[in-house]
């Protein structure tokens, strides 16, 4: 029988061991998932005891490839289902783990209807405009929804050389507003949703608008990355409340 052949540095029939990563590192690494991603984003999750990386002896972090895989799952908890962090620590005592959540692309499909990820708030954006032409025909929606849309300040558009533009956000708002509409939900009845957001965006604001102002670099990044856990928060919360309210239609 021939001799079999080692790695070398490992004992027979073992992988090699994977190289700590620092937290630069880390952040390069996962920045194409998650555009938002930071240091301080990372080590706001270390505060709230989410993640616990070696340190060596001049104190700098190292992360394994368990630590990141943990880090992605937490990301994506919060991107793609919403949950705050309390709700994500428990997921994670009870074994979630990265391998049971689907990784969403940008654009999937449900019974013929393209959904989009939302954008985190500190995502820069692409810079993009989209004529009106360009917007019916990627969303489908119907002209008279779109100029409903606009009559009840639900999208804004802006007007250059006598054309209406709009950017991503918008016109992802256009492609949910369409999946409504197959409902019967109109421009009018939309408003009640932009009042919402109005009011929970000046609640926001309230709360964090001194650190958002900040000179500091560092703590002006830490209340960005508090912005995007309150934005999540509230998301679940309205969502909680919505299940609680409509499970009364089924009782």
């Amino acid at each position: 029988m021939a001799d079999q052949q080692t790695l070398p540095g490992t004992a027979t029939g073992t992988a090699p061991r994977e190289k700590p990563m620092t937290i630069g590192a880390v952040c390069k690494a996962l920045v194409n998932e998650f555009p938002d991603i930071s240091i301080s984003k990372i080590r706001y999750l270390e505060d709230q005891k989410l993640l616990e990386p070696k340190r060596t002896p001049g104190g700098y972090r190292l992360y394994s490839q368990s630590d990141v895989a943990r880090l992605r799952t937490i990301l994506r908890l919060q991107r793609d289902e919403f949950l705050p962090l309390r709700v994500i620590r428990q997921e994670l005592a009870s074994g979630r783990s990265d391998r049971e959540i689907v990784a969403p692309s940008q654009d999937t499909t449900d019974g013929g209807t393209r959904t989009r990820r939302a954008p985190a708030i500190s995502a820069p954006s692409s810079g993009a405009v989209y004529s009106l032409e360009d917007v019916l025909e990627e969303t489908r929606a119907e002209p008279q929804l779109v100029q409903e849309l606009k009559d009840f300040g639900v999208i804004h558009g802006q007007q250059r050389g006598g054309s209406m533009w709009f950017d991503d956000t918008e016109r992802e708002i256009v492609r949910a507003c369409v999946e409504l509409a197959r409902y019967g939900v109109g421009g009018r009845n939309l408003r009640v949703f932009r009042t919402s957001a109005d009011r929970e965006s000046a609640l926001l604001q309230q709360i964090l608008a001194p650190s958002l102002r900040s000179r500091n670099p560092e703590r002006r990044r830490e209340a960005v990355d508090a912005l995007e856990n309150l934005a999540t928060v509230t998301t679940h919360l309205k969502h909680l409340l919505l299940v609680r309210d409509l499970r009364k239609l089924l009782s």
